[in-house]
């Protein structure tokens, strides 16, 4: 069984016991749980469910796994003849999830 939902912005196509990244929460801890409501789709052995715009009833529950940092970034600015160079790096923290279950 599968799910599509919807996230900061984002869709995503979830599985039972799938480990996911997804932006950052300052309120999540490890070992709690978060709930989307926001299910566009479910499907299964019985066929394709897509809402009109969300499935009503369906849930998916995840488990907060980690805080998680994505790769370094490089930001290089450089302006010609003017001997000025700056170099900056960026990394975005994300939330680690683990889907525990699909509800319809």
């Amino acid at each position: 069984m599968y799910a599509i939902i919807v996230d900061g912005g984002r869709q995503y196509k979830v599985t039972q016991g799938q480990q996911l990244d997804i932006d950052y929460r300052e309120t999540a801890n490890s070992g709690d749980t978060l709930e989307f409501t926001k299910v566009l789709a479910v499907g299964g052995d019985e066929g394709l469910t897509v809402g009109t715009p969300t499935v009503e009833g369906a849930k998916v529950t995840a488990k907060v796994v980690s805080v998680a940092k994505g790769p370094k970034i490089y930001v290089q600015k450089f302006r010609r003849r003017k001997d000025y160079r700056r170099r900056t790096g960026h990394r975005q923290p994300y939330t680690r999830i683990e889907i525990a279950e699909i509800t319809t």
